[in-house]
């Protein structure tokens, strides 16, 4: 599937930054967090924010970084 802007809501905002949540559905991980996979929601994402992935076959809490205007995710290892 693609991406589904109801699927992408705020969890959490303050200062700047915005905690988001994904809700992947039958999406597999790896396809929801590859490059491009949120250019549609480029306009409300800024750098630095941060996206709680929930899919089938696992989790992922990625980073924001704008790129040439397009989202991309750094996986964040804690």
């Amino acid at each position: 599937m693609s991406f589904a802007l109801r699927n992408l809501c705020v969890l959490a905002y303050a200062n700047g930054f915005t905690l988001w949540h994904y809700k992947a559905g039958p999406d597999p991980l790896d396809e929801v967090a590859g490059q491009g996979f949120f250019a549609d929601a480029a306009d409300m994402l800024t750098t630095g924010d941060m996206i709680m992935i929930s899919a089938q076959d696992g989790g992922r809490l990625a980073a924001v970084n704008l790129a040439h205007g397009s989202p991309a995710l750094t996986d964040v290892r804690l």
